[in-house]
């Protein structure tokens, strides 16, 4: 079981959203903490989402009933800024933009990443306008979406600027005497070491790579995504035993002892 599951960038609303294989990856995996790292959707208008969009939404409110001891925290990232009074009422969960704890004697901080993106500080009225044409163009697009996938990609290198962001989180980090430090934004899953300090990117659920972090006792892992192991370990199961079932189970962990102590929020809402 691990401490912590991070994922970021789903983007739902997207048509290359793929929020059917993120939540087979919440439903598979057992974990004590779960961190939304910011862009879960792609803009705020709802009517864009599918019918697998709203299903990784409703499986986001059952981890998140008290009942499950399991604490879910959603992080603000550039395309979910104004949601916080929304997310607390349609699954059930806060939205910060700052999240630190304490896990294996060492100090941990989530940030979604844009605050370190130059492009999209001071160009936010153009990032909404780019946004809008691309989902635009996902309905023109092919099947395969191979325009807007080029486009996330050159976006990602030459906007976002990822080494501008790993830079400015590990110089975060620093400042605020963590450990880690984990963002999202720029789509690529990658690891990187500073001074001592560790930054880790958890990637994104919009092109081929699907990517999440884990964080246990033996360290910080970057998990891809694969379909075909997924498939496997259900057809592992007792084939009598419901999926339902199954499903329920395996999101019915018991935290931690003192799981909630020593965790530090800077909340979007006040």
């Amino acid at each position: 079981m691990y401490n912590t599951l991070i994922l970021s960038d789903l983007h739902l609303g997207a048509e290359t959203s793929h929020a059917r294989e993120a939540t087979r990856v919440l439903k598979e995996n057992r974990f004590h903490r779960l961190i939304l790292l910011g862009d879960i959707f792609a803009d705020l208008n709802f009517a864009r989402l599918t019918k697998d969009h709203w299903k990784f939404l409703g499986y986001i409110r059952k981890l998140s009933n008290p009942k499950r001891n399991l604490e879910v925290v959603w992080v603000e990232g550039n395309h979910d800024h104004g949601l916080s009074n929304i997310m607390s009422h349609l699954v059930g969960v806060r939205v910060f933009q700052h999240y630190a704890w304490q896990y294996a004697g060492l100090r941990h901080i989530a940030i979604h990443g844009h605050q370190f993106d130059g492009f999209q500080v001071n160009n936010v009225r153009l990032s909404r306008v780019g946004t809008s044409l691309y989902l635009k163009l996902q309905k023109l697009d092919f099947s395969s979406k191979p325009i807007v996938r080029l486009i996330d990609r050159l976006n990602t290198r030459w906007l976002r600027m990822s080494s501008k962001v790993s830079a400015g989180a590990l110089q975060y980090a620093s400042q605020h005497r963590a450990s880690r430090i984990f963002c999202g934004h720029t789509h690529q899953a990658i690891h990187l070491e500073q001074d001592g300090v560790d930054y880790y990117n958890s990637g994104g659920w919009v092109d081929s790579r699907l990517t999440y972090l884990t964080v246990d006792e033996q360290g910080v892992r970057i998990h891809e995504f694969n379909e075909h192991e997924y498939n496997e370990r259900v057809d592992d199961r007792n084939s009598g035993q419901e999926r339902s079932e199954a499903d329920s189970a395996s999101a019915g962990f018991t935290a931690e002892p003192g799981l909630l102590e020593d965790v530090e929020y800077e909340s979007v809402g006040g």
